[in-house]
């Protein structure tokens, strides 16, 4: 995390415009969001987003090992979590909510994250980016020299 602060306040530093994600957020788990909001705003950063964890394909199974293994007493509580928020599943591919998840647990997580980032200051300025040095690709196949 140190090294991570260190990067974000350099960048910052030589006018870079930075943001943080907090992520994955994982229910009964991760629950030091404030406090990486924090430690990233006084390092420079001005964005930040989060996303709820996801468990795809064999990342569940490998997942749930690192639960037994790591929080025995909360596995399951943490699953029926995740399973709140994915619709009874590990995993909802579903575009429009799979980074957020759905229902109670995730709305609780969303109120939380925007009650952090209003009260620190982040997401307050859009950042206009300049564009002026894109090229659109060529035709495929062969590139161009010049």
């Amino acid at each position: 995390p140190h090294r991570r602060l260190r990067t974000i306040r350099t960048l910052a530093e030589a006018g870079v415009p930075v943001g943080v994600s907090v992520a994955p957020q994982i229910p009964f788990v991760t629950e030091d969001m404030e406090q990486v909001l924090e430690a990233a705003w006084e390092a420079g950063a001005r964005s930040a987003f989060y996303t709820m964890i996801r468990l795809p394909w064999e990342v569940a199974p490998l997942f749930k090992q690192w639960l037994a293994l790591h929080y025995p007493q909360r596995a399951d509580r943490i699953m029926a979590r995740i399973h709140d928020v994915r619709g009874g599943k590990d995993y909802d591919a579903d575009f429009a909510t799979r980074m957020k998840g759905t229902g109670l647990w995730a709305d609780l997580l969303r109120q939380r994250f925007e009650k952090a980032t209003a009260r620190i200051g982040f997401n307050r300025e859009r950042i206009a980016l300049d564009l002026s040095a894109f090229r659109p690709p060529g035709a495929p196949g062969q590139g161009s020299l010049f």
